[in-house]
């Protein structure tokens, strides 16, 4: 996982998961599940870095995607309204891991109109949109995106505003989530 991912969510208590209609709780379960194997496999990986364990990884990721693709397709994208916002922070982190770039850029679209309404966390499309602008070769709008050779991000667009966007969606200012890169990565960095 990237260090700039969201963080992994944890299924809520079950008083906490009444708010999530009962055909829903299936889809929210295993969408917390496949995140959560992802983020073992992933930990595994960094811990014993072998082509057994990238292969391994790599196949999480397309499964992730293919099972999450399955979901979106019968039930639209699984927004904080549909399965809790737990699970579609894990639909969330399952996609910026797809290697499908299509579907990738499908779901931001889809994201980006359940922020608009309320239905999903903001910061979600700031994720996505961000993760596929870095793929296209484009600016970053948030910088949420941090090149991993260098721990500064990617090209942002208008970086003189970024941390207006970044407080817009709920992400604090960059400098600020720079450093904590860093630091959660023992780096010293000169900011």
């Amino acid at each position: 996982m990237e260090p700039t991912s969201p963080p992994v969510p944890r299924l809520p208590a079950e008083s906490g998961s009444d708010a999530v209609p009962p055909p829903k709780r299936v889809t929210a379960a295993e969408l917390i599940r496949r995140a959560e194997d992802e983020r073992r496999l992933a930990h595994e990986a960094r811990s014993a870095s072998t082509a057994r364990a990238r292969d391994r990884i790599a196949a999480c990721h397309a499964g992730n995607g293919d099972a999450l693709r399955a979901i979106v397709a019968r039930h639209g994208w699984p927004t904080a309204e549909s399965v809790g916002e737990p699970a579609s922070t894990a639909a969330l982190l399952i996609l910026l891991h797809s290697p499908d770039l299509g579907f990738q850029l499908t779901c931001r679209d889809l994201i980006a109109e359940a922020a608009a309404d309320g239905r999903c966390p903001a910061v979600h499309h700031a994720y996505i949109a961000d993760h596929c602008a870095v793929a296209l070769g484009r600016p970053q709008f948030y910088g949420t995106r941090i090149n991993p050779g260098t721990l500064f991000p990617y090209p942002i667009r208008h970086p003189e505003t970024v941390d207006e966007r970044r407080r817009d969606v709920g992400l604090g200012p960059l400098t600020e989530h720079l450093r904590a890169v860093r630091r959660g990565l023992g780096a010293s960095g000169g900011l």
